[in-house]
């Protein structure tokens, strides 16, 4: 079988390593070549190139990165200058930048040599100072006249993001606009970099697809290759946390314990109101992350978005508080108190769904005015909110009115 060249093979690296994290990729580059492992970064967007970089023995980065093209180096050295999961950690160095006098003419045939090495969206008009003046889309400088200047048909004053603008905030500014490519300002208005669109929907993917682990103990930084000895350091301490909130949880069992004794049926309804109340509950939460995600907290008061899921909890828990009423009444059929032992269902149902949507709301909202992560804490206090109330309700309410 013929070897493979240097180029097949990174396409090859490109796509396996496509789904893993920086460590995993680092694993699977770590038997080849310097030169194919510096091709490979190169290919990647500048985040996952550095991560991966610098899962690599240090020994062996300085040697990758001769592999590298000067430019990409010069552009990952003014990336590494920008906080994690900010605009500039993201951007790649401005190109096709052009003076306002320019005639059309001379743009194009200065272009023919950029696009050689160089992918352009559009050309960046700045001043001799390098503030961004305007933009000129291919299409306008195509169809203009050949005697007029890119000043001419340029964009003033265009739409522009900043290199230490959270990921997040970029995302809702840039969802409405759908632009290829966004220019990258200082605070002077300066043009510093460039941000393409899709390596800005790709990492918000990213960091949405690893939201869902973070809310049950599981970091970002975890992947399918990821050792087991890291993988329990990540994991366990959230464990641990969760299991000093069940106590609570069971706490409250152990206080209506002759209840129980003396009310047997109530036992096997424990689990259905704990499950249904979980996941109103549940579904208060994912709304309210996606809302703090999309930047739509900040358009309404907080006091609204928890009366609204304590309003759906009140009518989610009538049409199942009926249900698993009427289910306790005949699976009660024999004791005197078979009929409020179903009523004692309905109420606790209700309540429990209220709570539950009250704290799905509230905890996400709360632990972020408490600089906490919303996305990784919120889950473990809110399955402790629904176990407590449910459970608390059904056993008090039938220690009231049966005991």
């Amino acid at each position: 079988m013929p070897e493979l060249t240097d180029d097949v093979r990174v396409k090859e690296l490109q796509h396996a390593i496509a789904e893993g994290g920086p460590q995993s990729a680092a694993n699977q580059l770590a038997d080849e070549s310097d030169a194919v492992v510096a091709q490979v970064l190169g290919k990647m967007i500048a985040p996952h190139a550095l991560q991966t970089l610098e899962a690599f023995p240090q020994e062996r980065r300085a040697s990758i990165l001769e592999g590298v093209s000067p430019a990409r180096r010069r552009q990952w050295e003014v990336n590494q200058g920008f906080g994690p999961d900010t605009v500039g950690r993201l951007m790649e160095l401005p190109a096709g930048i052009f003076p306002a006098d320019t005639h059309i003419t001379d743009a194009i045939e200065t272009l023919r040599e950029i696009v050689k090495t160089t992918f352009v969206t559009y050309l960046y008009i700045t001043d001799d100072s390098g503030v961004l003046l305007g933009l000129v889309v291919m299409r306008e400088m195509l169809l203009a006249d050949r005697d007029q200047t890119l000043g001419d048909v340029m964009l003033r004053a265009p739409y522009y993001l900043k290199p230490e603008m959270p990921l997040q905030d970029a995302m809702k500014q840039a969802v409405q606009r759908h632009f290829p490519v966004y220019p990258v300002c200082d605070d002077g208005g300066r043009l510093v970099g460039l941000v393409r669109g899709d390596d800005l929907f790709e990492q918000n993917v990213y960091q949405l697809i690893v939201q869902a682990g973070s809310m049950v103990g599981v970091e970002k930084e975890e992947r399918l290759a990821t050792a087991w000895p890291r993988a329990l350091r990540l994991r366990n301490p959230w464990l641990l946390v969760n299991l000093l909130t069940a106590f609570v949880a069971g706490a409250v069992v152990g206080l209506f314990e002759d209840t129980i004794a003396q009310v047997t049926a109530l036992a096997a309804f424990l689990p259905v109101l704990a499950g249904k109340s979980g996941n109103t509950g549940c579904q208060a939460l994912a709304v309210t992350l996606r809302g703090m995600a999309l930047g739509e907290l900040a358009d309404r008061p907080p006091i609204t978005i928890v009366a609204k899921e304590a309003f759906l909890g009140l009518l989610n828990g009538a049409v199942v508080g009926v249900l698993a009423g009427a289910a306790m009444f005949f699976f009660a059929q024999g004791q005197p108190d078979a009929f409020r032992l179903g009523v004692i269902v309905v109420a606790a149902m209700i309540g429990s769904c209220v709570a539950s949507g009250v704290a799905g709301a509230l905890v996400p909202i709360g632990l972020r005015r408490l600089g906490a992560d919303p996305a990784t804490a919120s889950s473990i206090f809110l399955t402790t909110a629904t176990d407590v109330v449910s459970m608390g309700l059904l056993l008090g309410l039938a220690t009231i009115f049966l005991l």
